[in-house]
């Protein structure tokens, strides 16, 4: 037996590996797209965040912290009060450097990336009746009119966090 014999003209071959390679270069270009978008958006150039942006990054940094604080009390037994930082608070959404190695945030874990929106602190009291009551907290002045946004997390004696409290949010 012998094979049908091929179609007349090779047209319907050249179409279809033209389809083909339009489709490939599509698909790489779109990549190259993305790419370029993930690596020189606001956030990642230490531009300006959007209100969003700066919400976002607070409700998930200010947990993050809040869980490297109640871990290293965990390992060490007890909680660590860590003033501000960055000084001053950043300002008009812009990101400032956050040192990788700020000894304290470093000790107990959080580091947040080389540069932030929000400056970080950890306060620790003691409560009337003689517990620990500590916050997590992060600061912006996102419109740089001198009044800070406060992004709240408290842990309480048994390592629970509280809901996120938020003042002045937007300013």
């Amino acid at each position: 037996m012998q094979p049908p014999p091929p179609p007349s003209g090779a047209a319907p071959q050249r179409r279809s590996k033209a389809v083909v390679v339009g489709l490939v270069a599509a698909v790489v270009a779109g990549a190259a797209l993305s790419l370029l978008l993930i690596l020189t958006g606001p956030t990642r150039s230490g531009g300006r965040a959007s209100p969003e942006q700066l919400a976002n990054e607070a409700r998930i940094q200010v947990l993050a912290l809040c869980d490297a604080v109640q871990a290293f009390r965990d390992e060490h037994g007890d909680y660590v009060p860590i003033a501000p930082f960055p000084s001053p608070v950043p300002r008009n959404g812009e990101a400032v450097p956050f040192a990788h190695d700020h000894e304290d945030f470093h000790r107990i874990g959080f580091e947040p990336g080389p540069t932030v929106h929000f400056q970080y602190e950890v306060t620790v009291q003691e409560s009337p009746v003689g517990e620990p009551e500590v916050s997590c907290l992060a600061r912006v002045d996102a419109d740089g009119d001198g009044l800070n946004a406060v992004y709240r997390v408290r842990l309480d004696a048994n390592g629970m966090t509280s809901p996120m409290e938020v003042e002045r949010e937007g300013e």
